[in-house]
């Protein structure tokens, strides 16, 4: 009775109106869609794809995990760079799209999580590349604001699903009107199809951006019919923090009691998502890696058809996750903590025009640069309200100026409420990690010589006077970005990832 219950909140949840109870968006305020210009700098096409819930380092490149084959990532990151180092400012679905369309953090665009509506005031920086004379397109999942599919502004060619929507008999919303698939048909087949025939049929005499943004490898994961069972018996070797809030010994490492709490939830190894995920935590793991084996044919059949097009030098193709994915570490799985797994992104870029290949970019980059770093190659200065940088800088070897920390934010979500309210900071050396609403310890971690976050640090006398200056940090981040408030949503509804209280508004 228990899975049959969640069955049914989680489909009314993502196939129903938004729930935030007659909220009425406002209208949009006129923003000026004429940026200046770099002097001399011309119109370059840009590809973007982006994936859902890939973990930064699985790729077969990265070797974490011997048997998992990506070839064609591969033969991307030893063409193009490497972005070692990328992260997002909150690690979930919406805030993450949102922040990556708008180029602001999710104190500003308030999209805060994967129910919160579009306030009506946002600009997405494909706006910014229509009025420059681009053609522009949106394939895949939007999933930011709401879960209707409708086409959105920005883009001369649309076409998404609702929510989460389906790896198989998938429903497109294609310029306004739905077709359904058949059961046969795969999403991630049926994306890259209709990219590639878009870019085949479009205006060869104008720049074009596309964005391709996959559904996989999002839960509960389901691989195309001819990658099943292709890593059959396969397992990862659990992480090192795996095991440590079975019995008592996360409290010898400072650990806190939420990510204790945490192990028998929808987002813990002993209870995945509720059990709705058939399988092992073994079996999850070879599906997971299954599944992105159509994304990683995808990124091949996007890379062949501008070698066939001729434009395979002068186009840049951005290739990244929309969070990341805990395998264990912790006692977790899936994202939202602050923990390098489910903060940091796989990130490879391409474009032989710009940079010579085979780069490793070591410098942090982060979700809000995506914006900066298309408009430069549109030729476009940034707007002013955008917080982020382009990192073409970094492509060419220029690290000057370049930022020395980063910041995350996640607000707690009234469907999952066993994750508390997190602020952080992160340099190269250091990550500290801030609560809010909840009777429990702080974090620091020597990332550098602690990579996998073992010993929290946060009692440390002598880190005392450092662990202060990276709260004011936090502190200043938030006031000199008009965050300094939790941006409330509506949520009158029986929570869908709370099976200790079911039933409960």
């Amino acid at each position: 009775m228990k899975n049959n219950f969640f069955v049914f909140a989680i489909t009314m949840l993502l196939f129903a109106p938004n729930p935030s109870f007659g909220f009425q968006q406002p209208q949009k305020k006129k923003t000026n869609l004429n940026l200046k210009k770099f002097k001399g700098h011309g119109k370059r096409n840009v590809i973007f794809i982006l994936t859902d819930d890939h973990r930064y380092d699985f790729m077969g490149f990265t070797g974490k995990v011997p048997w998992l084959k990506t070839p064609n990532m591969d033969k991307m990151a030893a063409e193009g760079a490497h972005m070692k180092n990328a992260f997002v400012t909150t690690s979930l679905c919406s805030p993450s799209r949102a922040s990556i369309l708008t180029g602001e953090y999710s104190h500003v665009h308030t999209i805060v999580d994967n129910v919160a509506p579009n306030p009506g005031n946002l600009t997405f920086f494909p706006e910014y590349l229509q009025k420059a004379g681009y053609q522009t397109s949106f394939f895949g999942k939007w999933h930011m604001g709401d879960h209707n599919d409708s086409p959105r502004p920005g883009f001369d060619h649309w076409e998404s699903f609702a929510g989460q929507g389906d790896y198989y008999a998938p429903n497109l919303n294609i310029n306004g009107k739905n077709i359904q698939y058949d059961k046969d048909t795969y999403v991630t087949d049926l994306l890259t199809e209709h990219a590639v025939d878009w870019l085949d049929k479009r205006d060869a005499d104008k720049p074009f951006f596309m964005y391709l943004s996959h559904k996989a490898v999002h839960a509960m994961f389901k691989p195309a019919k001819r990658h099943e069972g292709m890593y059959a018996g396969k397992k990862i070797e659990k992480p090192d923090s795996y095991t440590q809030t079975i019995g008592s010994a996360y409290k010898k490492l400072n650990w806190p009691e939420w990510v204790k709490k945490q192990r028998d939830s929808w987002h813990g190894v002993d209870y995945m998502y509720h059990g709705r995920a058939d399988g092992t935590f073994d079996d999850l793991v070879q599906r997971y890696c299954e599944t992105l084996m159509g994304v990683d044919e995808s990124v091949g059949t996007v890379m062949d058809w501008l070698k066939a097009n001729s434009l395979d030098e002068s186009t840049m193709v951005i290739y990244m996750g929309d969070n990341g994915f805990s395998w264990g570490e912790h006692g977790l799985i899936d994202k939202r903590h602050f923990y390098e797994e489910s903060v940091k992104v796989p990130m490879l870029v391409r474009c032989p025009e710009i940079f010579e290949g085979g780069q490793t970019i070591e410098r942090m980059v982060q979700n809000v640069d995506i914006a900066p770093t298309i408009l430069e190659c549109a030729g476009l200065e940034k707007p002013d309200y955008m917080p982020g940088k382009s990192f073409v800088q970094l492509l060419k070897g220029d690290e000057n100026n370049w930022r020395d920390k980063i910041f995350y934010e996640y607000y707690f979500e009234y469907d999952f409420p066993m994750t508390p309210t997190v602020f952080g900071v992160r340099t190269d050396k250091y990550k500290y990690i801030r609560y809010n609403g909840i009777w429990d310890t702080n974090e620091l971690y020597d990332i550098e010589n602690d990579p996998n976050e073992i010993v929290n640090l946060i009692d440390k006398p002598e880190l005392q006077p450092m662990i202060k200056e990276f709260a004011n940090s936090l502190y200043d981040w938030l006031e000199d970005s008009d965050g300094m408030q939790i941006p409330l949503k509506r949520n009158v509804y029986h929570r869908i990832g709370d099976y200790e209280h079911p039933n409960q508004y």
